[in-house]
């Protein structure tokens, strides 16, 4: 009996005897620590009080059930159950239970561990899983679209080298440079150099042209990739920091306008207007950025003969810039990543894109104090507003 009353008292686990009402007779002090009472205390408790108030009614329910079917089991085997302590505080544990006939009553024992460490192992174990697998999934994904990429250039470029045999050994060289985001406007740069030396006649003029554009939009298509390439570094390297000065937001939408036309497809066009005072307190850089890469997404976006509409406003307390397009939207499940790092929506793949322009723009705003919210529907078009205040 002294051998059975040691293990009692010094067991590590938490034992609670209680009768067929619940009350406790008899709890060991690793019970009495685990629930936080002081000695003794809880010979004044039933069994419900060291359950979360949620679970206690039904507990009332499942105790005669068990008294009326007693048999040893264990609990909470791929279930998750809570104590509460004195305090009021829950914390997760794992039960077994026995029982044994006293005077005809039965008494239940109930042996309590405190799983807390565990369940914040298992939590851990977890999360670091579906990170891992998050990782898995988008490293598989940005593959899979950099080789569906690089197959349709590589079709490009085949009926190309069709009509143009005399452009067979650079065939090879943008093969292997056709892994990172410039392949595109430097397969389109040198392909119409190449065409240009052909056309020499006054007839030919009109095609020249034509390739002329080509360059001129790939060159600034190249620019942009790389602006958001840098601005993305700065912005990372926490380099960024706004610089207020006061400029006219006109003036500077339409020299953006104009420097951006080399990207407009055939039958684009732009119209811009503008409201209230034209000068505004703000970084001209981060402001300039801004516009380029909302106009810029406009244009790309959206099909020929479409129309870009920007619209500028400015008061004496903040400035507003409003870009709408006619494009191909953004799918209603995927608008809550847009401003994400590297995000590009499902029904871009066939687009040229860093992913990084719409989260530059986010990020400047954060340093100006701005916000930024859109409208889209797919294939009908998409509406980006952008508030900045302005502070002197």
């Amino acid at each position: 009996m002294e051998s059975l009353d040691a293990m009692f008292k010094y067991a590590t686990e938490g034992i609670i005897i209680a009768d067929s009402k619940g009350s406790i007779i008899r709890a060991n002090p690793s019970s009495e620590k685990l629930f936080g009472y002081e000695k003794g205390e809880l010979l004044t408790k039933v069994v419900e009080d060291l359950i979360p108030k949620r679970f206690s009614e039904h507990h009332v329910e499942h105790r005669k059930h068990y008294n009326e079917h007693p048999r040893s089991r264990s609990m909470g085997k791929n279930m998750t159950l809570y104590g509460k302590r004195k305090d009021e505080t829950e914390f997760p544990v794992e039960i077994s239970l026995s029982h044994y006939k006293r005077d005809d009553e039965t008494l239940v024992i109930a042996f309590i561990i405190d799983v807390t460490e565990r369940k914040q192992h298992e939590e851990n174990i977890n999360r670091l899983n579906r990170e891992l697998e998050k990782k898995v999934g988008e490293r598989t994904k940005v593959l899979e679209e950099a080789l569906m990429e690089l197959e349709r250039s590589k079709e490009q470029l085949s009926q190309a080298l069709e009509k143009e045999k005399q452009l067979n050994d650079m065939k090879s060289r943008f093969v292997t440079m056709a892994s990172h985001e410039f392949r595109t406007p430097l397969s389109t740069i040198l392909s119409s150099v190449s065409l240009i030396g052909k056309y020499t006649s006054k007839d030919d003029d009109e095609k020249r042209q034509r390739h002329v554009a080509r360059i001129k939009s790939s060159v600034t298509n190249m620019t942009l990739i790389l602006n958001d390439f840098l601005s993305a570094e700065r912005l990372e390297e926490g380099k960024i920091f706004a610089n207020n000065i006061e400029f006219s937001v006109p003036q500077l939408t339409k020299e953006i306008i104009t420097e951006i036309k080399a990207l407009l497809k055939q039958g684009q066009i732009i119209e811009y207007t503008h409201e209230g005072i034209e000068d505004a307190f703000l970084d001209k850089q981060m402001a300039r950025n801004i516009l380029l890469n909302l106009i810029s997404n406009a244009i790309k976006f959206s099909g020929e003969n479409k129309k870009i509409l920007v619209h500028t406003k400015i008061s004496e307390t903040e400035t507003s810039i409003t870009v709408t397009d006619e494009g191909i939207g953004i799918p209603k499940d995927e608008q809550e990543h847009l401003f994400n790092r590297f995000f590009r929506a499902k029904n871009v793949t066939n687009i040229q894109g860093t992913g990084l322009g719409l989260n530059i723009v986010a990020k400047y705003l954060e340093a100006l104090n701005g916000q930024i919210n859109f409208t889209s529907e797919l294939n009908i078009g998409t509406t980006f507003r952008v508030t900045i205040p302005n502070t002197k």
